[in-house]
């Protein structure tokens, strides 16, 4: 077996010696000044080796660790034991001491390794801060023109000698031969801008239209297809012209750096010029994300594309300066010719949409979102002011840096947010309850459609923080102050290791284990829910209302105990759990007794069963039927169909009328009197045929009429009868009372509910005024 694990050791050996090595190169290249491009390639190489110690001491620790454990199983060493346990004892011992020795190497490699990267990513930062703090004389001042104008000759001879090369090279190659690699490369480009990026976005516009699930996903993935095609295009179209000129042999090696200059130019322009025709579409309304304004879009669509050009012009001026070696002043001056094009771009933007929303007038847009526009629009004209104001004293990278800033902030805040609009159309009409995935979801899960719905509204939000987070290390990639979204998410990757919390090691994989543990959990839970309500239930003797309450501390009990295995999976034993309780219980001494309350309260209902879904109650002046019982609440539906929530607490310390819980029966009462004189007997059969003729009295307990008292020359009667609920008592007495007095009116039985007269029939007529005859 040791001879077996030496070819691997061996073999990672040499990957740590392969890793040292580079790393070696980089801190030596790093003694030397280097530029932004080479210093990109160096921070890739040490990144690189880096991952490879990692790696190698992962599995390097492995097999320690399968070392260790072996010679564990072999025990303590004795005096006196067996020459091949004592051979076997000694190859372990020299198998970890040289995992270990390799182990710490590996380690101290990527302690070396992050350091070089950081050096790397700091040395960028304080070149990115010289050149932004690196003051020249002011373009208003004799000494930078007099700085340009001497520069001049020597630009004219750079400029001449790197074209002379490229057309010695292109008519050295032109005599051999047409070169019709060139040409097919050339023909390819066009057809990429032109026809294949128009073709392209009707494509993927009718196939939307066809496909696409509502007219939200249709809108946004159309914006977000245009922007693909629309920098795709030139990106495939500077390609295979680049590569049709170098296999073409017409390309000079000093016209390299041009050639590579203009596809980044005409991919990055088509780039800003597909996000502001996707944002505003000018041309198709009904497909616009943003709440833009037709006159809007109209009059903004030439500054989109006017920013385009400047972009372009702005690196291929770049990369036309490094081409040919211009002078330090030339390229200064180019700068400050760039930064006020850009604060000039930015101003008459900043103007025109002044007047629009001059133009719209008050009624259009609300009060808060125009002064959020307002202060937007006052904030991009004081960056503008400085740097205008920077460039001309003197800092003129800090001015074209405010300005490119500032543009791209906007381009890509508009990506951004296209791309936010279309995860979130796509997120929340996938996962709804009426999709097709949420009726899957509902039905084959038994998931509510509210819980997909908030699934889809979760999902929606977690890929916009994920599209803004990105966003946001895209700010300042263009100019060379960090490394983009590479800088950001490396920097995120720490947390992948663990945060001690605690003495629990918290990392996203435990907290996905946990998730899943949890999910697992929840998912048996439900399955024992179903067995218990569909099967088991069914088969006792409880109610309704018993079985709701077995089956919800059951449900409350699983939940418990998925959670704590879910925890126990994250590292949380039973003793922190203990802990965290015995926390718990300060709080529910001081600010939760309610909710604790409550809760004992509703474990109380939910056993004694005082009340139970279903009966017919009265909490204080209110009466309704129970329709949900939970350990913190209950649900009590009133006449008028409205819900009162009573917390359990009140359902236990004061007093309730439960109407329903000994006798499910309903019962009314009739009162009335009659005049002493009345036939007595007649009136009780009126009375009992009354309570007969509705269908609602029950025949057991069979109704029953009572003579109550006499009193003012009066007799009192109490008439009383059941019904099956006592939600019917309301109907029926108003049918009994409706029939007693038209049968009473029919009879001449002088009636009434308190001791005095009342009269049916007409008044008598008044006697005449006298002297009326």
């Amino acid at each position: 077996m040791a001879a077996a694990q030496a070819t691997p050791v061996a073999t990672l050996s040499r990957q740590l010696g392969q890793a040292e090595a580079d790393l070696t190169t980089v801190d030596r290249a790093l003694d030397a000044r280097v530029d932004a491009e080479e210093r990109q390639l160096l921070r890739s190489r040490a990144l690189a080796a880096k991952a490879t110690a990692d790696d190698v001491t992962r599995q390097l620790q492995e097999q320690l660790t399968l070392v260790d454990a072996r010679a564990g199983q072999l025990g303590a060493a004795a005096d006196a034991e067996a020459a091949d346990i004592r051979n076997q004892r000694t190859s372990l011992a020299r198998q970890h001491s040289a995992l270990d020795s390799a182990v710490k190497r590996g380690r101290l490699l990527g302690i070396t390794a992050a350091q070089l990267v950081d050096e790397i990513e700091q040395s960028q930062v304080e070149q990115f801060g010289q050149r932004l703090s690196t003051r020249v004389p002011s373009p208003l001042s004799p000494a930078f023109w007099r700085a340009v104008l001497v520069s001049v000759p020597r630009d004219t001879r750079h400029i001449a000698q790197f074209a002379s090369t490229g057309s010695r090279q292109v008519a050295a190659q032109w005599r051999g031969g047409v070169p019709w690699q060139a040409l097919v490369g050339l023909l390819l480009a066009l057809m990429f801008l032109f026809p294949g990026r128009s073709a392209a976005q009707r494509f993927g516009q009718r196939w939307l239209v066809e496909g696409a699930p509502g007219h939200r996903v249709r809108r946004s993935g159309y914006s977000l297809w245009r922007i693909i095609t629309g920098t795709l295009s030139p990106l495939l179209a500077g390609l295979v012209f680049a590569q049709g000129l170098r296999w073409s042999g017409l390309l000079a090696p000093s016209w390299s750096g041009l050639l590579d200059g203009l596809v980044i130019a005409i991919t990055f322009s088509g780039m800003i010029a597909a996000i502001g025709g996707a944002l505003l579409m000018r041309r198709q309304p009904s497909w616009r994300v943003a709440p833009i304004a037709d006159p809007t879009a109209e009059r903004l669509r030439p500054f989109s594309l006017l920013l385009a050009g400047l972009a372009f012009a702005t690196i291929m001026i770049d990369a036309f300066n490094r081409a040919v070696g211009a002078s330090g002043a030339a390229r200064i001056a180019t700068q400050a010719a760039e930064a006020m094009l850009h604060a000039l771009l930015i101003g008459a933007t900043l103007f025109a949409l002044g007047r629009i929303r001059a133009a719209q007038g008050e009624g259009v847009d609300g009060e808060t979102r125009r002064a959020g526009l307002g202060a937007l629009a006052l904030l991009a004209w004081l960056v503008v002011a400085i740097a205008v104001l920077s460039v001309l004293v003197g800092f003129v990278g800090f001015g074209l840096f405010l300005v490119q800033l500032l543009t791209w902030a906007v381009v890509l805040g508009s990506g951004a947010y296209l791309a936010m609009a279309a995860v979130d159309d796509l997120a929340t009409t996938l996962f709804t309850r009426d999709s097709a995935v949420g009726r899957a979801l509902t039905g084959g899960l038994g998931l509510r459609g509210s819980t997909v719905d908030q699934f889809g509204v979760l999902l929606s939000a977690v890929l916009r923080v994920l599209i803004g987070t990105a966003a946001l290390g895209m700010v300042l990639s263009p100019f060379g102050a960090g490394n983009g979204v590479g800088t950001v998410f490396g920097r995120l990757g720490v947390l992948a290791q663990g945060v001690d919390v605690g003495g629990v090691t918290i990392s996203p994989a435990a907290i996905v284990r946990g998730m899943i543990v949890l999910g697992l959990g929840l998912a048996l839970v439900r399955g024992f829910m179903g067995w218990l309500e569909r099967r088991f239930l069914p088969a006792t003797d409880l109610d309704g209302s018993g079985r709701n309450s077995v089956g919800l501390i059951a449900r409350y009990v699983g939940i418990a105990l998925a959670v704590i295995w879910a925890l126990a999976s994250l590292g949380i034993g039973v003793e922190r759990i203990a802990l965290l309780l015995s926390a718990l219980s300060v709080g529910i001494g001081f600010g939760l007794q309610a909710i604790t309350q409550n809760f004992v309260s509703g474990l109380i209902l939910l056993a004694e069963r005082p009340v139970k879904i279903g009966d017919w109650v009265r909490v204080g002046t209110d009466e309704g039927d129970i329709k949900r019982i939970s350990v913190r609440s209950t649900e009590i539906e009133l006449a008028d169909h409205s819900t009162l929530i009573v917390p359990n607490s009140e359902l236990i310390t004061k007093t309730v009328l439960n109407k329903t819980l000994a006798n499910p029966l309903g019962r009314i009462q009739i009162e009335f009197s009659t005049l002493i004189g009345v036939d007595v007997d007649r009136v009780l059969a009126i009375v009992a045929e009354c309570f007969a003729a509705e269908p609602a009295i029950l025949d057991q307990p069979a109704p029953a009429v009572f003579i109550d008292g006499l009193a003012n020359g009066r007799v009192l009667f109490n008439c009383f009868g059941h019904v099956e609920t006592p939600r019917a008592a309301y109907g029926a007495r108003s049918n009994v009372l409706a029939d007693l007095l038209r049968r009473f009116r029919a009879e001449k039985v002088d009636v009434g509910t308190v001791p005095q007269r009342i009269e049916f029939g007409a008044p008598e007529a008044a006697p005449a005024p006298a002297g009326q005859g």
